[in-house]
């Protein structure tokens, strides 16, 4: 099987791997794989693909199945990490409009609680009023408050439209193994559940039930998927320096780092790649941006972006550097057609496929780029399927394992993320938040 490929050649002019950073490096993973580091109580990531059996993935195949045969849209609320993965290999792999096809050939997974906005839900309550629809509901508390405001409406809308008890049937708990609300809910309604490890963060979870059971439903390979991850493994644990990509994309990034390159822009020539980006950004921005340092993430979807974004990153301020990531053989096959009167000035490409144009187009960039002094990474994929995403996956994993060590920061917390909630519930009146509203109302 073909496997991820990864070219330093784009950044090597401008901030070479010397011996002391790949030394480094090579610490950080032997911290990372003794689990003697900061955060080593939320590794659980690790042995993950190798622990996931043959009966456990076919559970979740029959729940995916029943949720298939009885419903039309499935609605799976979650934020973070409880919404990303599952939604990045989705739509990397789902057929671009097969969501305007009629009748539909499979259920439509839609998405709730990654935000909050009335207009949304509204829109989505209407909707579904009337449609067969079921729900996976992913929080490891039931209390996180976008996906907890979405389930208390679409529970509401289901058990009114089939009756509390077929309701029941089609609501599936993907929550903590023994407490929190939605344990304790599950429990008393009856829901099917699944559990989501203590020792694994949400932005980590993709190869859990919080992505797998998405993925199923949607009607993908959860199987190859994790086959992808399980054959990364040996390659992004081995302590050769020239075998292991995830050490060579680490370094690679700290030494662009520590040049004065403070931001990374992922870039991708494949629109299906867009919330594979997303599902990065939230890896990375979670697992780095602390003690005030730390890359700032952000990413691109191109050709489209080179007619916006793509002047500042040609001629902006010269504190950034790309990580490309490249598809390198598509699942289709299409050409340019010749036209007699060739108005377009398009035939000197007649008879050559699109990818060959895409490709020459991102070539073309990332020389303008490297030209105008912006670095660049390439990451390749050898084809958009299962295998080769679940492959990816593990390799940014096991990469932001090593740069988060050799930045000195825990990659496995994010304690920033309270202080909007802290400030939203003070705003509120949420009960036990007296003192901080009162002194919250001093500044507004």
């Amino acid at each position: 099987m073909e496997t991820l490929q990864l070219d330093l050649t784009g950044m090597e002019q401008l901030a070479g791997l010397d011996t002391a950073l790949c030394s480094e490096a090579c610490r950080a993973l032997d911290v990372l794989k003794s689990g003697s580091g900061d955060g080593n109580d939320f590794l659980g990531w690790m042995p993950l693909p190798e622990e996931i059996t043959p009966a456990f993935l076919a559970d979740i195949q029959d729940t995916a199945a029943w949720l298939r045969e009885q419903c039309d849209y499935v609605v799976s609320i979650g934020i973070g990490g409880s919404y990303l993965g599952a939604r990045a290999v989705i739509e990397a792999l789902s057929d671009s409009f097969e969501g305007y096809r009629h009748p539909l050939l499979h259920p439509v997974v839609l998405y709730a609680g990654h935000h909050i906005s009335e207009d949304y839900l509204f829109e989505l309550v209407k909707f579904l009023r009337g449609k067969r629809f079921g729900i996976i509901n992913i929080s490891k508390s039931g209390m996180t408050t976008e996906s907890a405001i979405a389930f208390r409406l679409l529970k509401s809308l289901l058990e009114e439209q089939i009756g509390v008890e077929c309701a029941r049937r089609l609501i599936v708990a993907v929550t903590d193994e023994k407490k929190g609300a939605l344990r304790t809910l599950a429990n008393q309604e009856g829901y099917k559940t699944y559990i989501i490890p203590d020792n694994v963060g949400g932005r980590f979870s993709v190869l859990t039930p919080v992505g797998l059971l998405p993925i199923a439903v949607a009607g993908f390979d959860i199987t190859a998927l994790v086959h992808g991850a399980c054959d990364m493994m040996p390659k992004v644990l081995n302590t050769t320096w020239g075998e292991n990509p995830a050490l060579q994309y680490a370094a690679a990034r700290h030494a662009l780092y520590r040049a004065g390159k403070k931001i990374e822009i992922l870039g991708n020539f494949h629109p299906k790649l867009h919330y594979i980006a997303e599902w990065w950004k939230q890896l990375y921005g979670e697992s780095e941006g602390k003690q005030h340092g730390g890359l700032f993430n952000a990413a691109v979807d191109l050709t489209t972006d080179l007619h916006s974004i793509g002047q500042w990153i040609q001629e902006g301020e010269r504190t950034i550097f790309e990580t490309i990531l490249s598809v390198a053989n598509p699942n289709h096959c299409l050409s340019i057609p010749a036209d007699e009167k060739n108005l377009d000035g398009l035939n000197f490409l007649a008879g050559k496929r699109i990818d060959e144009i895409n490709k020459m187009a991102e070539l073309g960039t990332r020389m303008a780029h490297l030209d105008g002094g912006v670095p660049n990474i390439r990451i390749v994929m050898p084809r958009l399927d299962e295998y080769h995403i679940g492959s990816l996956f593990y390799f940014f994993e096991m990469a932001v394992g090593i740069s988060g060590y050799m930045l000195r920061v825990n990659p496995f917390n994010q304690p920033g993320v309270e202080a909007y909630k802290n400030n939203m519930f003070a705003l509120l009146g949420k009960p036990g938040y007296e003192k901080e509203r009162a002194e919250i109302l001093k500044r507004i």
